[in-house]
């Protein structure tokens, strides 16, 4: 496995910036008012920032023909590095003779016109949904909320090389926590950690989740929780109400010397075992040396097998990751034991394991109870209850 600065080279060798320093960003925003418009989702726009930071390296814009039916069909770019996602940039069919036309083209925030980005075009095309959807997401069925947002979106793609001028305005409580692939590998290396596990999470944690990943902590040097705070189905928790919940679990149960606490500006996409190779990858952007795959890894509803995530990474050896893999079984609490335990581990009955169950953890936050502590920490059940309070009213 490669090292770069005593971590773990990005993705294809190289920490990508595209973004403008302040005379380039004032030249463009000049001259993007004589370039043609693409109206940006959130979603793009959460793309564009990965790209310019760094977190989708060695991207340095949004992938051509060649790239997406490479990624989608063979979980690979064109040169070969492994890529599981399609980074794509859609535009509606009546824009595409205009950009066509174009060598450059302003991307706008669909709101408020805004100009983000620009792109220099190289390619336009088609993309092919039905392949797209059953390849990255396994299904074609659109209560899928992947493959509902590709039916959603525009079918034709522009590729090119992305110039960010500027990045998403996030609140305080994401601010607060933001961090650049740059800043986390000069923390971890300021901190002299050579082993960091990184976890992904879109959810507060639950105790099944503090059980794993300080049994992981316990082989390496640091922690890195990233939870995603990008573009998340409309049910999930808010991003600002998660930060909270992070929060008091790092302050009361975890040693905060061995914790970096960072937001992951990333899109969720919900594609299971393609989506865990996906993390990975922008993980070991951010420094880490090691991530890890818990049961049903990204998924949603009953698309995925509970361990396909698991199995994926058979495809692949680690010096083409360049990351490894923790595997985790379901964690629960066994009575017997008296403590968090998985299969592997626990000899004892059915009857004496709890597990956490989202239902049923939500009804009783819904009604102000709260969960036993041995599924969720009361200081962020009652973050929860309050969070679920104040949407009634």
């Amino acid at each position: 496995m490669a090292i770069w600065n005593g971590l773990p080279e990005p993705h294809g060798g190289i920490l990508i910036n595209r973004l403008a320093d302040e005379q380039e960003k004032a030249e463009w925003l000049k001259r993007s008012r004589e370039l043609p418009k693409i109206f940006a989702s959130p979603v793009t726009i959460a793309n564009i920032e990965m790209i310019a930071i760094g977190g989708y390296s060695p991207l340095k814009g949004f992938m051509d023909r060649e790239a997406y039916q490479s990624v989608v069909t063979e979980m690979r770019l064109t040169e070969g590095l492994v890529w599981s996602i399609p980074i794509v940039l859609p535009i509606p069919e009546s824009f595409v003779g205009e950009v066509k036309n174009s060598k450059f083209a302003a991307i706008c925030e669909k709101e408020t016109g805004e100009v983000y980005a620009v792109v220099k075009v190289s390619d336009i095309f088609r993309r092919d949904r039905e392949t797209e959807a059953k390849e990255v997401y396994g299904t074609n069925d659109i209560s899928h909320p992947g493959v509902e947002r590709i039916y959603a979106e525009p079918d034709w793609l522009v590729g090119g090389e992305v110039i960010a001028l500027r990045l998403p305005q996030h609140p305080p409580s994401i601010r607060d926590h933001y961090m650049t692939p740059q800043e986390t590998r000069a923390i971890f290396a300021f901190y002299g950690y050579k082993r960091i596990v990184g976890f992904q999470t879109r959810n507060p944690l639950h105790r099944a989740h503090e059980y794993i990943v300080k049994c992981a902590l316990e082989t390496v040097d640091c922690l890195f929780l990233h939870p995603l705070v990008g573009p998340t189905k409309s049910d999930d928790i808010p991003a600002d109400v998660r930060m909270r919940c992070y929060e008091v679990l790092i302050e009361k149960y975890f040693p905060r010397d061995r914790v970096v606490f960072a937001v992951n500006p990333s899109p969720m996409w919900y594609a299971g075992p393609k989506e865990a190779i996906f993390h990975a990858i922008v993980r070991k952007n951010y420094g880490c040396t090691h991530f890890i795959i818990g049961r049903d890894h990204a998924g949603v509803g009953n698309f995925y097998d509970p361990f396909a995530a698991h199995r994926i990474f058979d495809q692949f050896n680690l010096d083409e990751l360049g990351i490894v893999p923790i595997f985790f079984d379901d964690a629960f609490y066994c009575s017997k034991c008296g403590n968090m335990a998985t299969t592997k581990i626990c000899p004892h009955e059915q009857e004496h394991r709890v597990y956490f169950s989202g239902t049923k953890v939500r009804n009783q936050l819904k009604k102000g109870e709260l969960p036993p502590p041995e599924i969720t920490r009361p200081e962020v059940a009652q973050i929860l209850i309050e969070f679920y309070r104040s949407s009634e009213n």
